[in-house]
């Protein structure tokens, strides 16, 4: 079975003197992992494109109980976020992030096309870390199926004003419920709707002032990690460094 895709590397591992395992988001087949023999050496033609944050196109094939990449052919390095230990780590957790939530042998362009689209926007400083992040982290929410109800209060329906979000039921409640959560503002409740509910082109296209931007974030982080019952050191690592 020979599979040709575009993928972008989310960890390399050394394996032998000169071989590499490298975990691939690819677009047609969800998270890969697959050898990559003699990779590690500077003459071969798969050493750039088999590294860490590097997307391009690779063919991969089954062999007996593995998998195996023959060739490929990098499209994009990255080089912007590797000169910046901050940007760095926060791409680092993207990466951590998907190869934990992406399925195996199953589509996951919509998970690749964030990906990318938020290391180029870290890349370029064109938003935030913190804003970046949490929309990574609320739009892959979406796509693992944990997408909260922000719809109206879970209590009486109420669809304006400040609400406390439960982080563990992933619903909003008003201040009349009587119910505790996070306390958000109509301004941050708004961000969260719209990524939410729009299409990867467009949920990128809103801003936050600083304060409201930080909440954003931070409940962000909260409802990812109450959801995935996980731990990812990627993300304590990115945190321990700002």
């Amino acid at each position: 079975m020979r599979m040709t895709t575009d993928a972008l590397v989310l960890k390399v591992t050394d394996t032998g003197e000169s071989d590499r395992l490298v975990t691939l988001l690819t677009s047609e087949y969800g998270v890969l992992r697959a050898f990559a023999n003699r990779a590690k050496k500077i003459n071969s033609k798969m050493h750039g494109a088999t590294q860490s944050l590097c997307y391009g196109d690779f063919s991969v094939y089954k062999s007996r109980d593995s998998y195996i990449i023959d060739d490929a052919v990098a499209k994009e390095v990255f080089f912007g976020l590797r000169s910046d230990i901050e940007k760095l780590a926060l791409a680092q957790y993207f990466c951590a992030l998907a190869a934990e939530l992406v399925p195996e042998m199953e589509p996951a362009r919509d998970y690749l096309r964030v990906t990318l689209n938020s290391m180029h926007l870290l890349e370029k400083q064109r938003r935030s870390n913190d804003f970046l992040k949490a929309v990574t982290e609320l739009k892959f929410m979406v796509f693992s199926g944990f997408m909260p109800d922000l719809t109206a209060c879970s209590h009486c329906g109420e669809t304006e004003g400040e609400m406390f979000f439960n982080i563990e039921d992933g619903c909003i409640y008003c201040r009349n419920s009587g119910r505790s959560g996070e306390r958000i503002n109509p301004t941050v409740l708004a961000a969260m709707r719209h990524v939410c509910a729009s299409p990867i082109e467009k949920m990128y296209s809103f801003s936050l002032p600083t304060q409201d931007e930080k909440r954003f974030a931070s409940v962000c982080e909260k409802f990812m990690l109450s959801q995935t019952r996980r731990r990812f050191k990627a993300l304590e690592f990115y945190k321990s460094l700002i």
